[in-house]
């Protein structure tokens, strides 16, 4: 007879469940925060609890609970939800992982309320056993796994209570502990409101459109289905769930998941779209470029994911300094016991202690402030990057997409035959130029279709990555793109020319050339302005604190020197390769370093990357490349220049805040236990004067921070 495998012990189980609602214990050492997130990113879950002293998971539902509870069970045996830091002295969700839920804190109510009336003092003891048991375990468990805690200071002052049978300061003591870290637990759900938002952002169906035949049809298909270079058709109401370039059609878009900006804003042809907007009017057609993973909702989502247990410099200074006070007030109690011999001294000596003011307001603070960041249309990466940009006294700017809008604009058309002119030479390019996305082709296009745009049938368009474009029209060959492309590679002579191209570009202009049947037939000049707010927004960055600007581009020395000059930046670097840009920025770090200053990089593009990663605090652009993005500490997701000073004025803003929190925990927290220690206050009152201090500076780290300029 064969044997039959034993069956593994399953990570869940039900417990009790109603026609909406359910409860589970369950058996794992997840993140009671990630597990949190993860649970409630499934569809049919509308809320969840998570109670990590008891284990249980209490969720309201809808639809099937067994294909829920599947679900769970998945989520509990990944190894995305599993605590990264099994020392609790590392972690602040750790420190309060054991946190009462509303079961506690009603049980240590009816204590508080009933004990008084009990006639008998065996009654009132085994109530106010029963009710303080879970605060009793965990400073016992905390005592013996880590030494003297905070955990094991409250505890004792409860026991010591219960020692002397002064069952109203054990049972008040222990009611105003258990509301207060019920009331803690919520602040730290609350501050996590960001994640939990992005994590419930679903895929769906989506219309693809092939063609067969000849002719268009749409499938709909799962939208994990979708792959990069199909058409996606999306119409009003719908979401989008990629990234791309509209191919087709107008719509008004609801960024505001994505940049915070209410108005929808108007897209057509040529413009990009970002996954997890939703059409408010009107019908588009998109090309995939990026999708699943890779699309900006769902690395967002991920650089939200990645501050969970990332700590700042303060955090870790508060963390350190609270565990050093843990001696002190366990010797001041000592101290206060053998001077009074009184126990009740020394209980109220116990509940004075800086833990949970400093562990956890200083986290809520900076979680505040990336979630108010998010909502500002800034991704913070972390607590230490918002740290780094609040210090940060040296910004370097790439001018190209940062300081300008990146978005060319075309000046002139200029034609080298008799037989073409300049309106003829711009349609011919546009023709070609329409089925490419890149910001010259765009421009191009547009400036074709305000003078009446005339279309040129050609034949297929190739693309010639950082060079141009390549096509026939009548069986004559077309080339648009660099110089170098058409000289070097396609063999076009400019030597006819080469005087009127140098007169023509003694402004530092961007040129397009066109080649048409192996000859130069013209050139387009284009212009990058500069954003009308640039000037608004370094004078925000000056007025908070930024001791110097600096401008990188690859630029004309005379084109750099104006615009440098029209901005009031007084130090510069131009006619710089891609490759110069770290180099340069390694030599003003290192000489930042030795004033003690920070230096914050702001860049777009893929050169841009090496830069961004070697900045104290690297800053991408709203159009930036992909590489760009992942390589910067704060990701600016619309298209704003102020949206670096708000970010820095954010920064502060918070720092400014931890530190008034910190100032004022010592404070009060110092003056409670001296009065405590003289006798001065009870036990109910030190654990009223304490709580009541740690919630109240909860709250205030809790608020969001608005930008004062905007």
């Amino acid at each position: 007879m064969q044997k039959q495998k034993p069956v593994s012990k399953m990570p869940i189980k039900l417990l009790h469940k109603t026609k909406n609602r359910a409860r589970f214990s369950y058996h794992s050492s997840a993140d009671p925060l990630l597990l949190r997130v993860a649970i409630d990113s499934i569809h049919e879950v509308s809320s969840v609890r998570i109670n990590s002293i008891i284990k249980s998971i209490i969720i309201t539902y809808s639809g099937s609970l067994d294909e829920i509870q599947n679900q769970i069970i998945n989520i509990l045996n990944s190894n995305e939800i599993q605590s990264q830091n099994k020392n609790k002295k590392d972690s602040y969700i750790a420190l309060r992982s054991e946190i009462p839920s509303s079961v506690e804190v009603v049980r240590a109510a009816s204590a508080l309320a009933i004990a008084p009336f009990l006639t008998t003092p065996s009654l009132s003891l085994i109530f106010s056993l029963l009710a303080s048991f879970p605060l009793l375990k965990s400073g016992l468990k905390e005592t013996i796994s880590q030494g003297i805690t905070s955990r094991s200071l409250e505890a004792a002052a409860v026991a010591i209570s219960l020692y002397l049978k002064d069952y109203k300061a054990a049972n008040s003591t222990n009611f105003m502990l258990t509301l207060g870290e019920y009331i803690e637990e919520l602040t730290m759900y609350k501050s996590d409101d960001l994640i939990k938002e992005l994590s419930k952002q679903k895929g769906g169906m989506a219309w693809v459109e092939t063609i067969i035949n000849g002719k268009p049809v749409l499938n709909q298909i799962p939208s994990q289905d979708i792959q990069i270079g199909d058409i996606v058709v999306v119409g009003a109401g719908d979401t989008i769930y990629i990234d791309g370039h509209i191919v087709d059609g107008e719509a008004l878009i609801n960024q505001i998941s994505m940049t915070g900006e209410a108005t929808p804003a108007s897209k057509s042809r040529g413009d990009r779209v970002l996954s997890g907007t939703i059409v408010q009017e009107g019908k588009i057609k998109i090309w995939a470029e990026a999708v699943g993973d890779d699309t900006a909702t769902n690395r967002v989502k991920s650089y939200i994911q990645s501050t969970l247990n990332e700590r700042s410099n303060q955090e870790l200074t508060a963390s350190k300094m609270a565990d050093s006070l843990v001696p002190i007030t366990l010797s001041l109690a000592g101290l206060s016991y053998a001077m009074t011999g009184e126990l009740i001294r020394a209980a109220s000596v116990l509940q004075a202690d800086y833990s949970c003011a400093l562990k956890l307001t200083t986290p809520v603070a900076f979680k505040s402030a990336i979630s108010s960041a998010a909502k500002e249309g800034i991704i913070v990466k972390g607590a230490k990057s918002l740290e780094s940009l609040q210090l940060s006294e040296i910004f370097v700017f790439d001018k190209t997409g940062t300081l300008t809008n990146g978005d060319l604009e075309v000046l002139k058309v200029y034609s080298f035959h008799k037989e073409w002119d300049a309106n003829q030479v711009l349609n011919l390019a546009a023709s070609i130029e329409e089925h490419y996305f890149h910001p010259v082709a765009q421009a191009v296009v547009k400036a074709a279709k305000e003078d009446n745009f005339h279309h040129f049938h050609h034949d297929e368009v190739t693309f010639i990555v950082a060079h141009g474009v390549k096509s026939e029209v009548g069986k004559k060959s077309v080339i648009i793109g660099s110089r170098h492309f058409l000289e070097d590679d396609e063999n076009i002579s400019f030597k006819d020319h080469q005087n009127k191209i140098e007169e023509l570009l003694i402004n530092g202009d961007t040129p397009l050339y066109i080649g048409f049947d192996g000859k130069l037939l013209g050139v387009i000049l284009l212009k990058d302005s500069i954003r009308p707010n640039a000037k608004k927004a370094l004078a925000r960055l000056k007025k908070s604190g930024v001791k110097e600007f600096i401008m990188l581009t690859g630029d004309s020395q005379s084109k750099a020197s104006s615009i440098a000059k029209e901005l009031g930046i007084e130090r510069y670097y131009a006619q710089l390769l891609p490759t110069d840009k770290a180099h340069i920025l390694d030599e003003i770090m290192q000489k930042a370093q030795k004033s003690g200053q920070k230096v914050a990089f702001v860049g777009d593009g893929i050169n841009d990357a090496p830069a961004l990663v070697r900045a104290d605090t690297g800053i991408s652009m709203h159009k930036g490349a992909d590489i760009a993005k992942a390589s910067a500490d704060v990701v600016l997701l619309r298209d704003d220049i102020e949206a670096v000073a708000d970010a820095r004025e954010l920064a502060i803003s918070c720092l400014s805040r931890v530190n008034n929190s910190f100032k004022v925990t010592v404070g009060v927290n110092s003056l409670i236990l001296i009065l405590a220690t003289l006798g001065k206050l009870s036990p109910i009152q030190t654990a009223i004067a304490h709580n009541g201090t740690t919630i109240a500076l909860l709250l205030n780290a809790l608020r969001r921070i608005k930008i004062k300029d905007k």
